[in-house]
C-alpha cells in the first residue's frame, strides 16, 4: 500500500498557488511541490490530489492507494461522490478518472499539523515562482 499525503496552499485567495505531494512507498520517501497559477486555496488542494494521482499512475501502477488531505472540502467531496461547485466539478470529475487506474483508493481527513511534510512542499512551490 502506497501512503500519500497531499497539502495545496495558495498566497490569496485566489493568488499564486502550488501544490505538495508527500509519497511513502517501499520504505523510501517521494516529494513533490508543484506550482500551479492562480488559483483559489480549495482549488490548489484538488489540484495537489490529481497531481499524486498522476504520479503514483507513472510510478506505481496497480498498488493500492491510501491518501491522507487536511482538506476538509476535497475529502467530503470524494467521500460523499458528490459536489454541486461548479468550480470543482470537473477537478473532481479529474480525480475519479485518475484513481479508477487503482484496485482501491481511500482518502482521509488527517489535521494540518499532521501534514506538515506536505504543507511544507506546498509552501515551497509558492516559492518556485
Amino acid at each position: 500500500m502506497i501512503e500519500v499525503y497531499t497539502d495545496g496552499a495558495s498566497s490569496g485567495n485566489p493568488g499564486v498557488s502550488g501544490a505538495g505531494v508527500y509519497v511513502k512507498a517501499n520504505g523510501k520517501i517521494y516529494e513533490y511541490a508543484f506550482p500551479l497559477g492562480m488559483l483559489s486555496n480549495h482549488e490548489a488542494e484538488f489540484h495537489a490530489v490529481i497531481k499524486a494521482l498522476e504520479i503514483c499512475k507513472k510510478n506505481f501502477p496497480g498498488e493500492i492507494l491510501s491518501f491522507r488531505s487536511d482538506s476538509r472540502v476535497v475529502v467530503d467531496v470524494i467521500v460523499k461522490d458528490f459536489t454541486k461547485n461548479q468550480t470543482f466539478l470537473p477537478l473532481f470529475e479529474k480525480i475519479k478518472m485518475e484513481a479508477s487506474n487503482f484496485p482501491h483508493f481511500f482518502i482521509k481527513w488527517i489535521p494540518e499539523k499532521k501534514n506538515n511534510h506536505a504543507d511544507q512542499l506546498a509552501r515551497k512551490a509558492l516559492r518556485m515562482y
